[in-house]
């Protein structure tokens, strides 16, 4: 049902990769390649890419350092969103939302029943909006960043996507702090 509107033009969108892990590394960090692929064939621009270890406070400090700086726009983590004790990512990214997009999670479980059934209820997957950006929290398998990029992400982060998409409302992400 994803429909673009080719009398608009493109707008990239500066996007940082942030691979929760206490094992991978450049070389080996899969889910992270997945996902810059993926966004530098859309036309995006990936602004940043790290890997920092399953620990609360170092993502949400991750997360706070990257939502300060005015050359990213958007904020997709890989990894940490299951149900095992070092699964921290959907703490620190609710540390750190102003506003969550519940409807991403939900999204995102349609989509993974498609393809892994009810094993799909062990994601925590989320979303949501700190500072004028959005951050996105996904599973740490190529495959579930595959299916967030293609079926969802890819849609809402492309201006000609109609009915609406998230891009067209980033200038009033932050009103609420412009308001006097």
């Amino acid at each position: 049902m994803s429909r673009i509107d080719e009398t608009k033009d493109f707008i990239p969108v500066r996007i940082a990769v942030l691979t929760v892990s206490d094992t991978r590394t450049a070389a080996d960090d899969r889910s992270g390649d997945t996902l810059v692929e993926r966004l530098t064939a859309a036309g995006h621009v990936l602004a940043a890419r790290g890997i920092v270890p399953d620990d609360r406070a170092t993502i949400a400090s991750q997360l706070r350092q990257w939502i300060a700086d005015d050359q990213i726009d958007v904020i997709l983590t890989t990894g940490g969103t299951g149900l095992t004790g070092r699964d921290v990512t959907v703490e620190a990214h609710r540390d750190v939302y102003e506003k969550e997009i519940e409807a991403f999670g939900t999204v995102f479980t349609i989509v993974s029943m498609q393809k892994i059934g009810t094993s799909a209820v062990q994601s925590r997957a989320c979303g949501g909006v700190a500072g004028g950006t959005y951050l996105f929290a996904l599973p740490g398998s190529p495959g579930a960043c595959r299916d967030a990029w293609d079926e969802i992400l890819r849609w809402q982060l492309d201006f000609r996507h109609r009915p609406c998409n998230f891009v067209e409302i980033f200038p009033r992400l932050d009103e609420h702090r412009r308001r006097k």
